[in-house]
């Protein structure tokens, strides 16, 4: 005898007491006895029949009852685990974050058409597809991505990554998840380390196999970062010392001559043309703000920075030319943003395309170009 079967005491208080309180222990029995393993396939149709009643039950307590006792059922009939899915947020979170009934199909659909509450139990199972993980991301919500990228046991593709850095990669919550997570693609760890803080940046260094040149790399571009803002504001004879102090120690590199264009730092960047070209800072000037081609680009030639980034220097002036400082809150980022997105459509136009609008990304890829003639 199967210890919770149904005895004829259970049936008789289901005739003469159909109470809510009744119904919930007998849903509590059958679903105990329906997952025990021991019912004959006969007796488990008949159980099957009852179940699909009693998950009809207007009574909420009775729904719960069923979905605790059964959410880990491997037994369970597929139309069974839907129907408990698709109920209201009590029932449903136990066999969402638990019920291995459930196919990527099914998680995908209740994910696009159901409650965040839902999206929540659903990034909790112990395993996720890549299938549902893509569908979680597509909710646009940072709970939910934040929930399923601390989940360890989620497959999250390449593609879901980088949307999740291009759509949350300034939240604190988010780039935690991420770092924290055993295994990042190194095209992720890549932009991800540029976001985050000195200590999460060590971290991703030693974790996701960031060694060598990419982290030099790294600290090059949190030294250039910090020249940059020393830089802004400063007179122009600091600069300029700045400047021939930087080419000394081999730092006036064409990362940070970009960087400076980009963030509007038009001073420190005539001061390094000046530099590198070997020219007085006002002959520099003047040439860089030649509204033609010839001042610029025969100013680029004598320097001999990569030619590679001349169209995105050619372009950073011409924005600059056309762009100033609006006054207003953050106006440096906005500044910087249209810059870049100008530098990108100038690539695109050239066959070359960028997956991301970060700077510090932009930068690196650009480093990372082959010499080729200038368009």
């Amino acid at each position: 005898m199967v210890k919770n079967r149904l005895t004829r005491l259970d049936v008789e208080k289901l005739l003469a007491e159909p109470s809510i309180d009744v119904r919930v222990d007998t849903a509590e029995k059958l679903a105990s006895e329906f997952d025990s393993g021991q019912l004959s396939p006969t007796e488990r149709r008949l159980a099957a029949d009852i179940l699909r009643l009693m998950v009809k039950d207007a009574e909420v307590r009775v729904r719960e009852a069923l979905a605790i006792h059964l959410k880990e059922s491997e037994a369970l009939p597929h139309d069974i685990a839907i129907n408990l899915a698709q109920d209201v947020d009590t029932v449903a979170l136990p066999i969402l974050q638990f019920s291995k009934v459930l196919t990527d199909n099914d998680l995908v659909q209740i994910v696009r058409s159901q409650s965040i509450v839902k999206q929540l139990a659903i990034t909790r199972r112990q395993t996720l597809s890549s299938e549902v993980s893509d569908a979680l991301v597509e909710t646009g919500n940072s709970e939910v991505v934040v929930n399923l990228v601390s989940n360890q046991g989620a497959d999250i593709s390449e593609r879901s990554l980088q949307a999740i850095i291009d759509s949350f990669g300034a939240e604190g919550a988010v780039q935690d998840s991420l770092v924290r997570r055993a295994n990042l693609p190194v095209t992720v760890a890549e932009r991800l380390v540029t976001m985050v803080s000195d200590q999460w940046r060590e971290h991703l260094i030693r974790h996701h196999q960031l060694a060598g040149p990419l982290a030099a790399n790294i600290t090059r571009q949190s030294r250039e970062r910090a020249t940059i803002t020393l830089s802004a504001g400063a007179d122009r004879e600091d600069v300029e010392g700045l400047v021939r102090h930087l080419r000394a120690h081999h730092r006036l590199t064409p990362s940070i001559m970009l960087r400076a264009v980009c963030m509007g730092d038009m001073t420190f960047f005539e001061a390094g043309m000046a530099e590198l070209a070997g020219i007085p800072m006002m002959n520099a000037s003047i040439l860089i703000h030649d509204s033609g081609e010839l001042g610029l680009q025969a100013l680029y030639e004598k320097t001999a920075l990569p030619i590679t980034l001349y169209p995105a220097f050619r372009c950073a002036i011409d924005v600059a030319a056309e762009n100033a400082f609006d006054g207003g809150e953050q106006d440096r980022e906005r500044y910087c943003r249209r810059m870049i997105e100008r530098i990108l459509t100038q690539y695109e136009m050239l066959g070359i395309a960028f997956h991301s609008k970060d700077l510090e990304y932009l930068l690196a890829k650009l480093d990372e170009l082959p010499a080729s003639p200038k368009p």
